[in-house]
């Protein structure tokens, strides 16, 4: 089943306040009060529709295996969390909510108790809830629906535009105060705003984790390290991060090439963009698996298999899907091996993920992670972002012509320059060869 954009909005404004409450309750019986869950000032919790909305997105192929759907809603949602609690406290320097003292538990954020509930939360969206949901959304006339939903979409991005910059304002004077106070009514008092100073309140009550005092000493000891002690690109932070997404992606395809010219016989292309060896999907893999698992990089290497199985089969996944929703092309179809999901993620490969995870954390990262800190600190910054800039736009002409080869090959004549532009330097016979593996998927 394939949703409308119509529908995914009134699912997700539909879970996020359904969300909302069931926080509030979980909250007024374990601290007996009322306490709202969110940042924002509306009735509800975004995380919750989202979470939802990518449940519909990309778990409808799997609806007829019950166990499949569980567990691809677990490691969504799983996967959802973590990523939410590492942003989170990448900008505050605090974990806003902590299960480290819990069994069971990945990063502070998720435990299994947690991973059952998301389970279970995934087979009652998909086959309770969305359809009762959906069932009210149609009988409004789709006329008033739209209204209804326009104005929604206005209250929601009002609220979310004055909490994010609430949030960003409280960032900057944290950053600003820190060495100077431990007192983050000073904070307050600076923001001479009372709608901040109820968000603050509120996000402190909600999330005592946070402890703002902490965060302003956690900030001035960081600012108070020499300068000189520094390297460029040192722990695991953005510049590493882009580095290793860089050398990622050209390492990967060069071992994808050689693979194929001994496994199959010819040498072909396996790279993602049109300029360059670059294999996106490999670049992004190290870069996330170096995102979720350095922490643990100390770990048994059974523990880091582990992880890096799951990680590793959710990020092909959701890849895979995204291809095919986004230029309706197929890069891969594992449907004739065996313990395979919808053809897009089999159980040997996922394997792999663990085997390379094991590898690239206690043999090949360190040794990246040591020769990328020996760019000079004055030339790193530059080189990322202009780095940055030529990879950003290979993509966004690799994701055009793409696009269009995709729509030559359903017999779509061009609609305007830009089109026409592509079609004659991005000609079928050139990018059958970069994309040698490509499938177009007709859209019914």
């Amino acid at each position: 089943m394939q949703y409308t954009c119509y529908e995914l909005l009134w699912l997700f404004f539909a879970y996020s306040v359904l969300g909302w409450g069931t926080s509030v309750a979980t909250a007024a019986v374990k601290r007996r009060k009322f306490i709202n869950p969110g940042v924002l000032n509306l009735p509800v919790c975004p995380v919750f529709g989202v979470g939802a909305v990518s449940f519909c997105i990309f778990l409808p192929e799997v609806m007829d295996a019950p166990f499949f759907l569980a567990i691809g809603g677990t490691v969504l949602a799983g996967f959802l969390t973590v990523v939410t609690g590492g942003v989170l406290e990448h900008i505050f320097h605090r974990k806003w909510w902590d299960n480290s003292d819990r069994r069971f538990r990945f990063g502070g954020y998720i435990t299994a108790p947690l991973l059952v509930g998301y389970g279970a939360a995934s087979l009652f969206v998909m086959y309770v809830g969305n359809p009762l949901i959906l069932q009210i959304v149609h009988r409004m006339p789709e006329g008033v629906g739209r209204i209804n939903l326009l104005c929604l979409l206005v209250l929601f991005g009002i609220d979310l535009s004055g909490a994010l910059a609430v949030v960003w304002k409280w960032r900057r004077h944290i950053d600003r105060v820190a060495g100077l106070t431990e007192n983050m009514q000073m904070v307050t008092d600076t923001f001479g705003n009372a709608i901040t100073r109820m968000i603050r309140r509120r996000l402190e009550k909600t999330y005592p984790n946070l402890e703002t005092e902490k965060m302003v000493e956690a900030r001035a000891a960081e600012k108070k390290k020499p300068k000189e002690q520094l390297r460029f690109a040192e722990g695991c932070g953005f510049y590493k991060l882009v580095w290793l997404f860089l050398i990622g992606a050209l390492i990967g395809d060069l071992v994808e090439t050689v693979f194929c010219r001994f496994a199959l016989g010819s040498w072909m292309s396996r790279s993602s963009v049109v300029y360059g060896p670059f294999s996106v999907v490999w670049g992004l893999a190290c870069a996330m698996l170096t995102l979720f698992l350095y922490q643990y990089k100390d770990k048994s290497d059974r523990y880091i298999f582990f992880y890096g199985t799951v990680v590793g089969g959710v990020y092909e996944y959701l890849c895979s899907v995204f291809t095919e929703l986004v230029f309706g092309t197929v890069f891969w179809d594992y449907s004739s091996l065996p313990f395979n999901i919808g053809g897009r993620i089999n159980l040997l490969y996922c394997f792999f993920w663990g085997i390379a995870a094991v590898v690239w954390l206690k043999g090949i990262y360190p040794f990246l992670s040591n020769l990328i800190e020996k760019i000079p600190r004055k030339l790193g910054p530059a080189l990322t972002w202009a780095l940055v800039v030529l990879m950003c736009l290979d993509m966004a002409v690799s994701a055009l012509a793409l696009g269009r080869y995709s729509a030559r090959q359903l017999g779509q004549e061009p609609q305007n320059a830009v089109e026409r532009v592509l079609d004659e330097h991005f000609p079928d016979d050139r990018m059958a060869r970069i994309y040698p593996k490509a499938k177009i998927v007709k859209k019914e």
